[in-house]
């Protein structure tokens, strides 16, 4: 027995819907026939099918009657069309039509968070941000990208930016505004993990905008920082980030590298990005202290755990008599050469800011007009 628009009566009430059923149901008449879809659609809703199985059905609806949105990549090679026909049209009244089913479709999603899923909804922003849909469908639309941000993939995220008076390539604004809507969303405070997977994916989606030479310094800061400090475990991401972004723009004056290394902290770096970070030459002076005292500290803390835990093993640390433990050679060494690096780190603290107010000194008189020498600089005889 089959119901409303040839969908079976068992589908509709068990509320599950095989890929098979779904292509039987979807016919011509009704893909290219938006309000009997959504005659079928209320139907389906006042029977009382899961919200999920509504998403599903929209989705594979939306996804049949607009090849943009079915996630194929080999499917946008065609020609592509809203309404797939042959009709000859011109170019403008094509556009219409898609805006239009656009606006239709955003206005039909279910309310439910999680039951389109967050890589489709990406889909029909950008095609929505392309045809130029009305701003409150734009921002009903983001609402619910934003909701369900942890979803996402980075391949999805990267939506072109179709701005005339944008000049980077991607559509970096669009993000930040998805990143500040969940961070400031009611479902972040109930669980780190969520925010973690965003952290991650602004990241990557950071060191893949960088290399455009007209990101701002504000804007990559702005994203960066969106983000509180505990949602990432590990700045290696953010680094790799900041170092592409170095790369890609070599005009950065020193405060504004200082700016962009204000978004690291050495302490969450992990030994290989520290020690690139060491012979990074495009890093301030001041980082690069940061992170070989950051290294230091972590030595000094394993020391002192491994030390901890051998006097913890002794005799005397559980009420017996026995010998003081004795202080091994090796311990004696280990110490004296953190001593040791302390000592040299402080000095070369301290020669980093005198040379930096030497060079700050010359680059005034030079300013002035005056002549100066690098031998009085060096203090060469």
């Amino acid at each position: 027995m089959q119901n409303l628009g040839g969908l079976p009566e068992s589908v509709a009430l068990s509320g599950k819907l095989t890929s098979f059923a779904a292509e039987c149901w979807f016919n011509d008449a009704c893909v290219s026939d938006t309000d009997y879809f959504i005659k079928i659609l209320s139907g389906l809703q006042g029977k009382g099918v899961r919200p999920d199985l509504i998403g599903s059905i929209i989705a594979h609806y939306a996804s049949k009657r607009l090849p943009d949105l079915s996630g194929d990549r080999a499917a946008l090679n065609g020609p592509v069309g809203p309404t797939g026909d042959d009709s000859p049209e011109s170019l403008t009244a094509s556009w219409v039509k898609k805006k239009l089913f656009i606006e239709t479709l955003i206005g039909i999603l279910p309310p439910e968070k999680d039951s389109i899923p967050c890589n489709f909804l990406l889909r029909v922003l950008r095609v929505a941000n392309m045809a130029g849909v009305g701003p409150a469908f734009r921002s009903d639309l983001e609402n619910r990208v934003s909701r369900q941000l942890d979803g996402a993939t980075l391949e999805e995220l990267m939506i072109p930016s179709f701005s005339h008076t944008s000049t980077t390539l991607l559509d970096f604004e669009l993000v930040v505004r998805l990143v500040n809507g969940f961070v400031n969303s009611e479902d972040v405070s109930r669980g780190g993990a969520a925010l973690m997977k965003v952290a991650k994916l602004v990241d990557l989606y950071l060191a893949e905008a960088a290399v455009d030479s007209n990101l701002g310094l504000t804007e990559f800061v702005d994203l960066a920082g969106a983000l509180p400090s505990h949602a990432r475990s590990t700045d290696d991401g953010i680094y790799r980030a900041i170092d592409t972004y170095l790369k890609a723009h070599p005009g950065l004056t020193k405060q504004e590298r200082k700016r962009v290394w204000g978004l690291i902290e050495s302490r969450k770096l992990s030994a290989e990005a520290s020690n690139h970070a060491a012979q990074n030459e495009r890093l301030p002076v001041r980082a690069v202290i940061q992170v070989l005292l950051s290294e230091q500290n972590k030595i000094v803390k394993n020391i002192d755990w491994s030390g901890s835990l051998i006097g913890a093993r002794s005799p005397g640390m559980f009420g017996l008599d026995g010998p003081a433990r004795c202080v091994s050679k090796r311990e004696t060494i280990a110490q004296m050469e953190i001593k040791r690096l302390k000592e040299d780190v402080l000095v070369l603290q301290c020669q980093c800011m005198n040379m930096e107010k030497q060079i700050e000194k010359l680059l005034e008189n030079k300013k002035k007009g005056y002549n100066f020498s690098w031998k009085k600089l060096w203090n060469i005889k």
